[in-house]
């Protein structure tokens, strides 16, 4: 068998190389004699990134990649609107992708100069593929990898209906040491508030930029295309933008710089048409606001190549091979269509409602219901400075580990600390009390706590942190119980006050959620949430903390103060649920940490069922190999989980 791709791009160089891993006949038809220095980079998803990486021999050289770890989102002004960690992408420039991948493959293999032309066929099959330079290339099976303006797909299915262009990119690459040490693993960008207007800028290495100005053609165009006159636009357009803008602009070669027309075209009723297939842009074109063009072209080479080695046709591998793919292309479509909307009226919605143009929007049926559909219900009332609900936290866990899927727990805030001038409670009237007193649970409960903090940078309320989980929950309810623990690490180990803005800043970013809405929710509704959560307190009696309550909506509700065995919580479960079955989680080391990133060692023993000296030797061994890391505070350590949360 024989297959001849047609497109020597990201897509075809793809999948010339899997499928000669796979020992299949091959040739690659490109109509370009050189790469064209006139590409710019793009943002690649893990999931393209790694079959990339599957794909290198043991002796290649690595793909040159830039982590992206940051995105923020401003206003000309440069006001900061959006705020979040980035997990799973990376800038790599196009050129160097196509260097990199044209060195994996045989360049006698790598026909140039072939601009297609026409197929020839016998019946309804096609037996050549015949270029505009006159030469010919049979073979079995066809592939389409020919881009947005694919000339194969024009054969088999006919032109194509490409939206309107309404909104065009000025795309380029800018070298300048000074800004990439500034802005280094961050994809920033500035984004009008009333009209469609923005400017983007991402690293690609130590020393230079991939910039895009966007704008709405309604706004103003252009219409000459030599560098000088795209340079005059772009600083035109961006005369009220910061300087750093300005920055990028005078650092770009604008010789290398293009316009970039945004359209797109529905879904194909089928990727392939008797025995010629399309991949990548040529069978399916989105609008650049997601960041999904190259990722998807990716998936697809690697999707079809498995598909003809598992099928016994290559009719059923196309069928199967469209089966997997359309419905995640129809959701880019979709999107890219409505962020572009959203671009060009900025004022139909909140800053708040701004969509991150690089994670694909849930859609509502992915998102789990976290207060129904579970019969029992907890309220849990706690304080993120209170010693007690720190020491809980290994029995809780478990019983989430046990019986998670019986249980939905409501956080509510309890106030533990307004002041220490209306704070009086027991022995503990003033912040050397608590550092004391938190010497003693550490020493009493083996769970690491440094009262050290008391000390050095006591807190004088627990009331902005409180607030700052319930802004929070208003972004992501999942999250804000990972914020929650974080804050909790850095005033209970790191000796943190956790009423100052940059570590409430922090723990937000590593729990990924937007700061920049944090701060401002911190500052509005999660100030009226919090107090809610007050009088809750106070009409459900509660004087002291943790308190739970527990409920099947059924009958008399149970209530749980203070620390108590994991026994009692157990007996409460089947009490309410007498057909409740505990979770059989295997409680391997890598398994607790994708449910917990970050355990202190009794947590890791407790949950895990570990002795003392395996558990020391397990969580040594994760560390020595960088499956984890870790926090070391005068009382104990904590361990952290180094895959992304």
């Amino acid at each position: 068998m024989k297959v001849v791709i047609i497109g020597g791009g990201i897509a075809g160089l793809s999948m010339g190389i899997s499928l000669l891993k796979k020992n299949t006949d091959v040739v690659i038809c490109e109509r370009h004699i050189g790469i064209n220095a006139k590409g710019h980079a793009f943002l690649m998803h893990d999931d393209g990134l790694s079959l990339l990486q599957a794909q290198d021999g043991p002796n290649d050289p690595p793909l040159a990649a830039k982590r992206v770890k940051e995105f923020s989102l401003r206003r000309p002004n440069n006001t900061e609107l959006k705020h979040l960690k980035l997990d799973h992408w990376h800038c790599v420039k196009r050129a160097d992708l196509i260097y990199h991948l044209s060195s994996l493959f045989p360049a006698d293999l790598l026909k140039k100069g072939r601009e297609f032309s026409h197929f020839e066929y016998e019946g309804d099959k096609a037996v050549a593929a015949v270029f505009k330079n006159g030469e010919k290339e049979s073979g079995d099976i066809f592939i389409g990898a020919d881009g947005g303006n694919s000339k194969v797909r024009n054969e088999l299915f006919g032109a194509v209906d490409f939206t309107p262009v309404e909104v065009r990119e000025v795309v380029g690459i800018a070298k300048n040491e000074q800004l990439a040490a500034l802005y280094k693993n961050t994809f920033t960008k500035f984004q009008d508030r009333t009209k469609g207007l923005a400017f983007g800028f991402i690293p690609t290495s130590n020393s230079e930029f991939v910039w895009f100005m966007q704008y709405d053609t309604s706004i103003s165009d252009i219409s000459n295309y030599e560098p000088e006159d795209i340079k005059a636009f772009c600083f035109e357009l961006m005369d009220e933008f910061p300087e750093v803008v300005k920055q990028v602009l005078s650092s770009n070669d604008f010789s290398l710089s293009y316009v970039w027309d945004t359209r797109d075209f529905d879904l194909l009723p089928a990727f392939h048409k008797n025995n010629v297939a399309l991949i990548g842009d040529a069978a399916h074109l989105s609008l650049p606001f997601t960041s999904a063009g190259t990722t998807n072209a990716i998936i697809d080479a690697q999707t079809l190549v498995e598909n003809i080695g598992s099928f016994e046709s290559f009719e059923d591998a196309c069928n199967d091979y469209y089966k997997k793919r359309a419905e995640d292309i129809v959701r880019h479509i979709n999107q890219g269509r409505e962020l572009k909307q959203l671009f060009l009226k900025p004022n139909s919605n909140s800053d708040d409602e701004i969509p991150v143009p690089l994670i694909p929007k849930r859609n509502s049926q992915d998102t789990p219901d976290l207060n129904t559909n579970k019969p029992i219900q907890v309220v849990y009332f706690t304080d993120p400075i209170c010693s007690t609900c720190w020491i809980v936290q290994p029995m809780l866990r478990k019983l989430k580990l046990e019986y998670d899927k019986y249980i939905h727990i409501d956080y509510c805030m309890g106030g533990l600390l307004p002041s220490w001038k209306d704070y009086n409670k027991g022995k503990i009237n003033t912040p050397n009390d608590a550092a004391k007193h938190w010497e003693e649970v550490c020493a009493t409960h083996d769970m690491p706590l440094d009262g050290d903090v008391w000390i050095e940078d006591p807190l004088p309320s627990s009331f902005p942190p409180s607030v700052a989980f319930k802004a929070a929950q208003m972004q992501d309810e999942e999250k804000a119980i990972l914020f929650l623990r974080r804050i909790k690490e850095m005033v209970f180990l790191e000796k943190k006050n956790i009423i100052k803005w940059q570590h409430l800043r922090e723990a937000a970013y590593e729990s990924g959620l937007d700061s920049a809405r944090l701060y401002r929710d911190s500052e509005g509704k999660a100030k009226q949430l919090f107090e809610q959560d007050l009088l809750r307190a106070q009409k459900a009696g509660v004087t002291g903390f943790p308190t739970l309550i527990f409920s099947d909506g059924k009958q008399e509700n149970i209530v749980v103060k203070g620390l108590q065995p994991y026994e009692v919580f157990e007996e409460i479960v089947h009490r309410l649920l007498p057909a409740a079955e505990k979770d059989n989680v295997k409680n391997s080391p890598e398994k607790l940490f994708s449910f917990f990133p970050t355990m202190t060692e009794k947590e890791f023993i407790y949950l895990g069922n570990f002795s003392r000296d395996s558990a020391s030797h397990i969580l040594n061994d994760m560390f020595n190999s960088g499956t984890i890391e870790k926090y070391e505070s005068k009382n104990g350590t904590i361990w952290k989980s180094t895959q992304p949360v």
